[in-house]
């Protein structure tokens, strides 16, 4: 049966002020129970009506007393619900009390961001990424930013997320922050997951993020074609640290490697395979999954190469991602490329021009570039216009000879 429930406001009359005011009250009724507490203001007595419960008039100072009363009153019965929701019964008691905050701790959005991502830290390097990381802690201060700004406030508790903070923090990203469709839909997994947090500990009753509907927008991946690849290997480089940086991207090409795989890749992970062929036995440092790699020619020379120059047991002497990315971007606009040379690209190209342009199924793309999901295999790698020539051909044979049995049968 429902709660009989019931929000009243009134003056304590005895208990003027010095300048005659008398104090605003609040009295909750919940089946039959009456809890009362203060609204922390006065009113002079001529403007208040008690039969409306509210000041009467439209001077500035009513509408200021009246505009009190409905957040007070909006807000209890918010708390009523929430009750209600979670608990599945009100008192007047606790109402009151979860009205007025006492004995109510309250868990807050930027509090279990700042707890999870502290958590995080200290795993980075070993079972997280860094990246990872620094997604993370993007995100927190993009809502840090977002709450003054949208809402007024520094914190918000969990219990008070709902539909319309997700859409209102999706529209600062786009709108405040000029994040693009896919880094917004990046930015709101992550939300998504601290929220998740709250709901499977049981600090959130509910799913804010219901109804919630976002989806990444598909992206023209760049890669190089084979006459590119030909043309950056033959590219004349005006030092040694661009021609390492060059060779290594053309490692990642023929390899599929990312760019922290290439820079972890130890020599115990070259091994003889079964069929008497050099692999890298590795996995993944993103995915963790098994990225097992047969060594073709060009990749194996690049090995023979630096051999013996880089420390630790590691095959290659790596500069960091950033001097990469900003040399690869250097040879890119020396080799006259459209595409901005970065170790997506790398790994885009091996899965497009060096794999399945050569016909080698989807299903060994997937396993060889180290995914999880073969929908990502398919995101990365496109069919060229060349393979597509290539198939069309062979079914012209194909059909040929087939029309040739028709017309001996025949």
């Amino acid at each position: 049966m429902r709660s009989t429930f019931k929000v009243l406001f009134y003056v304590k009359k005895g208990s003027e002020k010095p300048n005659g005011n008398l104090p605003l009250m609040c009295r909750i009724t919940v089946d039959g129970e009456i809890k009362h507490f203060s609204c922390k203001m006065d009113v002079p007595p001529r403007l208040w009506d008690v039969k409306n419960s509210r000041a009467s008039g439209k001077s500035v100072e009513a509408q200021r007393i009246n505009l009190a009363v409905d957040k007070i009153r909006v807000e209890v019965n918010r708390r009523y619900q929430e009750l209600m929701q979670t608990d599945g019964y009100v008192t007047a008691a606790k109402l009151k009390d979860a009205y007025l905050g006492i004995g109510v701790k309250q868990e807050t959005l930027l509090k279990l961001f700042e707890q999870h991502n502290a958590e995080f830290e200290k795993k980075v390097g070993h079972s997280r990424a860094q990246g990872t990381f620094t997604r993370y802690r993007t995100v927190c201060n993009h809502i840090r930013e977002f709450l003054p700004h949208t809402y007024k406030r520094e914190d918000i508790p969990l219990k008070e997320l709902n539909l319309t903070f997700i859409n209102d923090f999706e529209y600062f990203l786009r709108t405040e922050k000029k994040c693009r469709t896919n880094t917004v839909w990046g930015y709101m997994i992550v939300l998504k997951h601290i929220v998740s947090i709250a709901r499977n500990d049981g600090r959130l009753p509910f799913n804010p993020f219901a109804g919630y509907i976002n989806s990444p927008e598909s992206v023209d991946r760049g890669y190089l074609t084979q006459t590119e690849i030909q043309t950056l290997m033959d590219a004349p480089m005006k030092n040694a640290t661009h021609e390492l940086v060059r060779d290594l991207f053309v490692f990642s090409v023929f390899t599929g490697l990312a760019y922290s795989d290439v820079k972890n890749l130890t020599a115990d992970r070259l091994q003889t395979f079964f069929d008497g062929n050099l692999w890298i036995i590795t996995r993944r440092k993103k995915t963790n999954t098994e990225s097992n790699i047969r060594l073709l020619d060009v990749p194996k020379r690049i090995i023979e190469k630096y051999k013996g120059l880089a420390r630790d047991g590691h095959v290659f002497p790596v500069p960091s991602n950033g001097s990469c990315n900003k040399i690869l971007k250097e040879i890119g606009r020396q080799c006259g490329f459209k595409v901005r040379l970065t170790y997506h690209v790398a790994r885009h190209t091996n899965a497009t021009t060096v794999l399945l342009s050569h016909g080698v199924p989807i299903e060994t793309v997937s396993r060889l570039l180290g995914h999880t999901n073969i929908k990502t295999t398919q995101i990365y790698a496109k069919i060229t216009a060349q393979k597509i020539s290539q198939d069309m051909e062979t079914l012209s044979h194909k059909l040929e000879d087939m029309e040739k049995n028709i017309c001996r049968a025949i």
